[in-house]
């Protein structure tokens, strides 16, 4: 994925930067978030236009696999903090952020590690610490898309019921969650978008039966 990205990091960025559906939940985090809200991007591409918006007010971390989108970001988005890494990987402070934003992102790492991830990710979260994420709408165990912007890519993810429940097993309270049909490469393709607070500890939760 790391070199994947690399590669189309230009055509990428055009792109995406002014795709409809990530502007309007980008402006939805702006107006949920006070003034000086610590958040972190996962899956921050080149900072454009999520990042460099959001750190115009608030503290900003990104992260992303890509040295390519990293090296683009840290010049589009100055004022952001900015690593190199694998989400999954991350080791942060519980209750540190304010906010854990995950654009498209998510939709990367195998299925079989998402409950471990949303459960890091609501650790990483001050109660009542915002969600906002595009999880997949479909069932997908794990494929290789051989010419996505033209370089093979990874997806994997649940349909949009497994993930609802999923967040919330991880401690979230669900606030919306849509799916929408967003276009690439001339086909149609549904991602689900979900906000979402921190609220219980997970633990705390009824198992699903």
């Amino acid at each position: 994925m790391a070199e994947g990205y690399d590669r189309v990091a230009d055509r990428y960025l055009a792109w995406t930067i002014d795709g409809p559906t990530r502007l309007a939940y980008l402006d939805r985090v702006m107006e949920l978030l006070p003034e000086g809200s610590h958040v972190l991007e996962l899956g921050c591409g080149a900072g454009e236009p999520v990042a460099r918006r959001l750190s115009e007010r608030h503290r900003v971390t990104g992260v992303d696999l890509s040295p390519e989108q990293i090296a683009r970001a840290r010049v589009n988005a100055p004022d952001a903090e900015f690593l190199i890494g694998d989400m999954t990987q991350l080791v942060l402070e519980p209750r540190s952020l304010d906010a854990v934003i995950a654009f498209y992102s998510i939709i990367h790492v195998p299925r079989t590690m998402h409950t471990e991830l949303l459960a890091k990710i609501a650790s990483w979260l001050r109660p009542d610490g915002l969600f906002v994420a595009t999880m997949g709408a479909v069932a997908s165990p794990g494929t290789i898309q051989e010419d996505w912007l033209g370089v093979p890519m990874y997806f994997s993810h649940f349909d949009a019921p497994a993930n609802r429940a999923m967040v919330q097993r991880a401690g979230f309270v669900l606030e919306s969650t849509e799916v929408v049909e967003d276009e690439e490469d001339g086909r149609s393709v549904p991602f689900q978008w979900i906000v979402a607070r921190r609220g219980f500890e997970p633990e705390m939760m009824e198992p699903i039966r």
